[in-house]
């Protein structure tokens, strides 16, 4: 049994416990290291402080990824479900996302067990205010108590707490959410230890009592009959499914709020720190989008066992008295009782171009950073950053390569490179459109990418590495039957075809008819007997449709990842000296020497570097010109 506990030493020390440190955490436990996981609350475990929701475009894929990789939040997100529905279903697959509203507590309570049920993890509630450093390595930790924790590696997890601010109105007071204590000291640690610290915004909507709602002026949004899921173990469980409403403001909502600016802490000045241009709050909607004569708001259930609902859309950090006056123009919630006011934090968070592909500190080796403390938000860039760091930190203290995913290659990989390679002045969000891969990296074919590197790795077991064996054979197998069987074009079948407006002049093989905008699967089922009686599972024939439908595209992607690939041939030595480049701007010199990128590839992606400046490198690279 491992006794070193009793003397405060262990492997990794995972510093919060939100969505990035139960990854993190869990993932090192379950490769065989020992976890001290410090929180400065342990009832708040893998709390959703703001929308009780996982998924959405581009987030469904990173959950997917996480998944495929042996992280839980997508296990946790289907076991804990109240609603599921596949937002943008009518598009292409490349935009198509899975979103599921949460039981909040439920989701919480599920990513406990799994810490409490994992030997190698030790729960520890204390606020972490210094690092221990020894020759430019980690060697532990010490709390708020003056207590010393050893370790060989340290994961900073601490989201919005570290040295946060709370702001209602113009009053404010520490704490990192509301009701929770801020972390303090450990800001402070950092930059004693040279790493550099800056500051950011975020916000959270009202939360209401449902029982003074009047849904019957709201419009229903409901889940899908058809259920999808995030993780790839099967047997995923199928729950009921509960509503979500819809509301809008109107422009006595905008009057209120325009009224009242002056006791913004935003545009009064008093918060420094950028917000998330992704997910403003609603009095900067108003001003921003002035032209706007409403925005929507959803109005969302925070789980069942409460009648605390979330207001989707309405962030702010107006004073509480104004925010009820604002509420109560929205059709529905003329009479509604406020539980929880909204509010803004404010805090520190650490710029990942300090950091490597592997997340790990360029300052301290063993120290690595995840989630929001590295400038993102959301629950599932805080997951996916949370899980890498984890694997590196136990890839670390065992002499073990990192795992730095590319672009090309996931959504996690591309988030990651955005973030140590360009210059995030506000809190980074996943879009599709911010890979450029999109149509290759999809929420459906994750496994397919990603499953391999898990198994690898160690987080994929026995099972669920069969599971992904046998839906890729079942591919293969049903790519290659479609490719010769046939369709034909008899009166029956295009009586059926004519629903969908489709003709069949002659006979064709299924695999072309499926190439048309109008067919999928479920229309070549109802014209082919052999299709109905193989009976092939839904995420098979989805895989099959998609790489049959777009092949052209898929192929003309792969090329492109190719030739991109040629860049990430040209390795940078560690030790160049930019500053003695000549025939590039200093300008450029400065952020290629920031970031120290480890190919031409990388430094392409930097911000402010021209392609000039790169066919110079690309000369020098060649003729070792250092």
């Amino acid at each position: 049994m491992f006794m070193s506990y009793l003397n405060n030493k262990y492997d990794i020390i995972v510093v919060g416990a939100g969505h990035a440190g139960c990854e993190a955490a869990i993932a090192c436990a379950k490769l065989g290291a020992k976890v001290l996981l410090a929180t400065l609350n342990i009832d708040n475990i893998a709390l959703m402080p703001c929308n009780p929701a996982i998924g959405g475009p581009a987030k469904s894929t990173l959950v997917r990824e996480i998944d495929a990789l042996g992280g839980v939040m997508g296990e946790a997100a289907d076991a804990t479900y109240i609603q599921m529905k596949m937002l943008n279903s009518s598009k292409g697959p490349a935009v198509r996302a899975l979103r599921a509203q949460s039981d909040k507590k439920q989701y919480m309570s599920y990513m406990r067990n799994i810490i409490e049920n994992n030997e190698n993890i030790y729960l520890r509630q204390a606020c972490i205010t210094d690092l221990k450093v020894e020759n430019g390595r980690i060697v532990g930790a010490v709390d708020e108590f003056g207590i010393e924790y050893s370790a060989q590696a340290v994961v900073l997890t601490t989201g919005t707490s570290l040295n946060g601010r709370c702001f209602v109105g113009l009053r404010s007071y520490s704490a990192g959410r509301m009701g929770e204590k801020a972390a303090y000291g450990l800001s402070e640690s950092l930059i004693k230890h040279g790493i550099n610290i800056k500051k950011l915004k975020t916000g959270t909507p009202p939360r209401v009592d449902k029982r003074t709602i009047d849904y019957s002026k709201m419009t229903i949004q409901n889940g899908d009959e058809t259920l999808h899921f995030y993780s790839y173990k099967p047997n995923r469980p199928v729950r009921p499914q509960y509503p979500c409403y819809l509301t809008r403001t109107n422009e006595r909502t905008h009057e209120i709020i325009r009224a009242n600016l002056d006791k913004s802490p935003m545009f009064q000045g008093l918060i420094q720190g950028v917000g998330p241009r992704y997910c403003p709050s609603i009095e900067d909607k108003v001003v921003r989008f002035a032209e706007n004569p409403s925005h929507h708001i959803f109005i969302e259930p925070e789980g069942l066992g409460t009648y605390e609902v979330y207001i989707q859309g309405f962030s702010s950090s107006l004073p509480a008295d104004v925010q009820l006056k604002m509420l109560r123009t929205l059709p529905g919630l003329e009479n509604a009782h406020v539980i929880k006011p909204a509010y803004a934090v404010e805090y520190d968070y650490v710029p990942a171009v300090q950091t490597t592909h592997s997340l790990m500190s360029k300052n301290i080796q063993g120290l690595f950073f995840g989630g929001q403390i590295n400038g993102t938000s959301g629950y599932e860039e805080a997951a996916a950053q949370g899980l890498v760091a984890g694997i590196n930190a136990f890839n670390y203290i065992n002499n073990s390569e990192m795992l730095e995913l590319s672009r090309s290659s996931s959504y996690i990989g591309t988030l990651i490179d955005d973030l140590v390679t360009k210059d995030i002045q506000d809190p980074y969000r996943m879009l599709t459109s911010r890979s450029e891969y999109r149509l290759l990296l999809r929420q459906d074919n994750a496994d397919v990418r990603l499953t391999p590197t898990g198994r690898r790795i160690g987080l994929i077991d026995d099972a669920q590495f069969k599971v992904f064996t046998d839906k890729q054979k079942a591919v293969e197998l049903e790519i290659e039957r479609i490719k010769d069987a046939k369709i034909s074009a008899t009166e029956e079948i295009n009586g059926i075809l004519a629903q969908y407006g489709e003709h069949l002049d002659r006979g064709i093989r299924i695999s072309e008819f499926l190439k048309r905008p109008n067919v999928d699967y479920e229309v070549i089922k109802k014209i082919d007997e052999a299709t109905r009686k193989l009976n092939i599972p839904f995420d098979v024939s989805e895989q099959v449709e998609i790489l049959t439908k777009y092949d052209g595209y898929l192929k003309r992607q792969a090329q492109q990842v190719e030739q991109a690939g040629k860049l990430d041939k040209f390795k940078i030595p560690d030790d160049i000296d930019y500053s003695k480049i000549e025939h590039i701007s200093s300008e450029t010199r400065d952020k290629l020497a920031k970031i120290r990128p480890k190919t031409l590839a990388q430094a392409s992606r930097i911000g402010g570097v021209k392609p000039a400046d790169i066919s110079i490198l690309m000369v020098m690279l060649e003729r070792h010109a250092f």
